[in-house]
């Protein structure tokens, strides 16, 4: 994401209370509930380091962003990842332009010591040419310095450091208490303008005490249905009301499985837009089979999906009695309510040979286009009539 455009010198626009954070994260398109807005607020007010836990997708580091946005600071990102330098988190220190230094001093030093008296004050003379070695100047700053010595007021987004080894926890320590960063070649910075610190975990591994010791503390999960139905509606999807209120149902369910990955916020505003994208109205088990994809980025996790789809879009749905489809019985002999089927048998007799059509070993392996015996994998009656079609993918795709 790129810097908000600030000028250099203006004042960061703080927030006045709890309603207003949350009616300015609304006018950004974060919606947040009271508990958030209140830490949001006072992570602002106290100048304490935020710490926030809980599931993939859920809003964490949008929530930085948006804090970025919402208060005219840039925003500085540190990705933390397994096996990080801690140095790396800091800074970089150029070598190959110290080097050229001291190659321009090697050229230099017998004109800085050609007239001193004593060896003692050649050796001063070259002390006074040690800023030419250690300086700012072969300081390449990473973004946990620069929001300490930036001029410029900052949020500081140290995103999923829980992937960061316990040395990097050591090295934040400083900067989440005092904000300010040691550079041994250098000396300490002091962070002129406090950033506003945000740090993210996934809960892939515990965090040291000390660590969440120095910040407020955030469990983020899930937000209820009617939440998730709002931030559909503040990210302007294009899905119809009626549409989205259905997709948050299906959603949740989808979360209930035991999914390697469940669908998080974004995705689920991912699917509302594909499926605004595709012209759909009303949702069906067709339609989200096709574009489950969007939600679910695991073989398991989709062929579960597949098998519940048709329950979640329609729990009450049901299968009509075997044989007694509608819409092929004009000009074919089958006759709808008369006492007789089209072929002299009475009723009772045509349903008992159509359900006896229905037994194991009535189709062969190409049923359907799936292999394997057919009649094993049919969807109970119950499961309503899309569950019959959905039994058909599953097989090809286990096929």
């Amino acid at each position: 994401m790129p810097d908000t455009p600030q000028h250099p010198d203006a004042t960061p626009q703080e927030f006045g209370s709890v309603d207003e954070v949350a009616e300015r994260f609304a006018a950004h398109g974060y919606i947040t509930d009271r508990r958030l807005a209140t830490t949001v607020f006072l992570l602002s007010r106290l100048g304490k380091p935020v710490l926030l836990e809980g599931p993939a997708g859920v809003g964490k580091t949008e929530l930085a962003k948006t804090l970025a946005a919402v208060t005219g600071r840039r925003l500085l990102r540190l990705q933390c990842y397994e096996g990080q330098d801690e140095s790396r988190a800091l800074y970089d220190w150029d070598y190959g332009k110290q080097l050229l230094y001291t190659q321009m001093l090697r050229d230099k030093i017998g004109d800085l010591t050609a007239d001193a008296p004593d060896l003692a004050t050649a050796v001063r003379r070259i002390e006074e040419q040690d800023s030419v070695f250690f300086s700012e100047r072969f300081l390449a700053p990473r973004p946990v310095l620069e929001a300490i010595r930036g001029e410029r007021p900052a949020v500081l987004l140290v995103d999923e450091v829980d992937r960061a080894d316990e040395a990097l926890e050591a090295v934040l320590l400083e900067c989440l208490a005092e904000y300010q960063v040691s550079v041994p070649e250098i000396g300490t910075f002091t962070a002129k303008v406090p950033p506003l610190v945000v740090l993210t975990s996934n809960n892939t591994r515990d965090l040291s005490a000390a660590l969440k010791r120095r910040c407020l503390h955030l469990f983020l999960d899930y937000p209820d249905a009617d939440r998730e139905l709002e931030i559909l509606r503040a990210k302007e999807t294009g899905l119809p009301e009626a549409a989205a209120r259905h997709l948050v149902r299906v959603v949740r369910g989808l979360r209930e499985l035991r999914l390697r990955k469940n669908p998080s916020i974004s995705e689920t505003v991912d699917w509302a837009r594909t499926l605004a994208m595709l012209g759909v109205e009303e949702l069906d088990p067709r339609v989200l089979a096709e574009t489950a994809n969007v939600v679910l980025k695991y073989e398991r996790d989709l062929d579960q999906a597949l098998d519940v789809l048709p329950r979640l879009v329609d729990p009450n749905r049901t299968l009509p009695e075997p044989g007694h489809g509608h819409g092929h019985g004009h000009g074919h002999g089958h006759g709808h309510g008369h006492g007789h089927s089209g072929n002299g048998q009475d009723e009772g007799d045509g349903r008992a040979v159509r359900v006896a059509k229905d037994q194991p070993g009535r189709h062969d392996e190409g049923y359907y286009g799936a292999p394997g015996a057919g009649p094993a994998h049919r969807a109970a009656p119950g499961g309503g009539q899309g569950a019959r079609a959905f039994a058909a993918i599953t097989r090809r795709r286990n096929g």
